[in-house]
């Protein structure tokens, strides 16, 4: 998720003192297969991502039975950051396929002709609404994730105050000092409930909104993993840190999160979402112009949104399959929550007027 993320999960799992996911995650060297595929060359494929991205091993493995490549996994920051990477690599790859590009950053990614086109086999059981290049097939969905409000249900109990369920809620004087979310500019997240704000009121209005927002005590810092692990009250990391702020911008797949990594694991998660808060974010990935292992990469894009991969992703990024039929872990529902109409904006409206709200934002915020 993201973007980061798509979900910092590495982050959460350290947080709340978790080693498991050491023992499933993927590293730059984070795949192997049997001794006929090892090395470089025509057997290996390079798969460049955020650094949310993590699979089963056997699922890689499963990959290299089924197709023959190796799947090398090249880890390159948050989502904004490996994409830039690329652009400035525009041409010469450093891999064959980009996973991790979202809808808020789409724009960028296809106006410096990123990918070769190229469509998936299986994409017809993809969900059509996620399909944001229909018929260019540039990029392929793999999953989806929705940025929304999460609290600390403790919290809220101890006050018997009731935890907000809208934007609209967020600037009654109730959750006066309540809310941390992260800066627009520099975070996936940040800039994911940005975007969600100027869906609900418009832009004519979310600016209107963000001042009152401001006026209600709300405080921004950089990143996720700052929000969520230092300021939250509600998370593991916060709950160590000592923190006040029981209103977070994360996303509505970190309460599982919560309950997989603690020991032992809770029969309710700790914290809870707010379905009205929720931007719907995804993620796809493309064939890179210029990859030295096409026939490879081509594969692998298959791969990723065949059954094996997305029934995976739930309990390991923490995000939501896009390919129909695909079953989802009960842990991830049960404890997950679901928006039935989570705030979206067109990427090529994304795509106009981007830098502006950030601008905007940021005058009216952070200066």
């Amino acid at each position: 998720m993201s973007t980061t993320k798509k979900i910092a999960v590495s982050a959460v799992a350290a947080a709340i003192g978790a080693t498991a996911l050491a023992g499933c995650g993927s590293s730059d060297d984070s795949s192997s297969g049997s001794a006929g595929t090892k090395g470089t060359g025509s057997k290996t494929v390079t798969l460049v991502s955020h650094d949310s991205f993590n699979a089963s091993k056997g699922v890689l493995k499963e990959f290299t039975r089924e197709s023959g490549y190796t799947v090398k996994v090249l880890k390159s920051g948050d989502a904004g950051a490996a994409l830039n990477q690329e652009i400035l690599t525009k041409g010469s790859p450093r891999g064959d396929v980009f996973f991790g590009v979202d809808n808020t950053l789409l724009s960028r990614a296809l106006d410096n002709g990123l990918f070769t086109p190229y469509e998936a086999k299986g994409l017809d059981q993809v969900a059509s609404d996620v399909q944001l290049d229909a018929g260019k097939h540039r990029v392929t969905p793999v999953d989806t994730g929705d940025i929304c409000v999460n609290y600390d249900k403790k919290y809220f109990a101890d006050k018997k105050l009731a935890p907000p369920k809208s934007f609209d809620d967020l600037a009654k004087p109730a959750y006066k000092n309540l809310l941390v979310t992260e800066n627009a500019a520099t975070s996936s997240p940040g800039l994911g409930f940005l975007l969600g704000t100027v869906a609900t009121y418009g832009e004519d209005g979310y600016q209107d909104y963000w001042k009152k927002l401001k006026s209600n005590g709300v405080k921004v810092v950089d990143g996720w993993e700052q929000a969520y692990n230092e300021e939250f009250s509600g998370s593991a990391g916060g709950r160590k840190a000592k923190a006040d702020r029981p209103l977070v911008v994360s996303y509505a797949s970190s309460p599982p999160v919560e309950v997989l990594y603690a020991d032992p694991q809770p029969k309710s998660a700790p914290t809870g979402v707010a379905t009205g808060t929720c931007f719907r974010q995804i993620e796809f990935a493309g064939l890179l112009d210029g990859a030295k292992n096409e026939a490879g990469g081509k594969a692998l894009l298959d791969f990723l949104i065949g059954k094996k991969f997305q029934e995976d992703m739930p309990l390991n990024m923490f995000v939501s399959p896009v390919t129909k039929g695909a079953k989802v872990p009960e842990l991830f529902t049960k404890f997950g929550a679901t928006s039935d109409k989570p705030a979206t904006v067109a990427p090529d409206t994304i795509a106009k007027n981007r830098e502006q709200w950030v601008q905007s934002w940021s005058s009216l915020v952070v200066k």
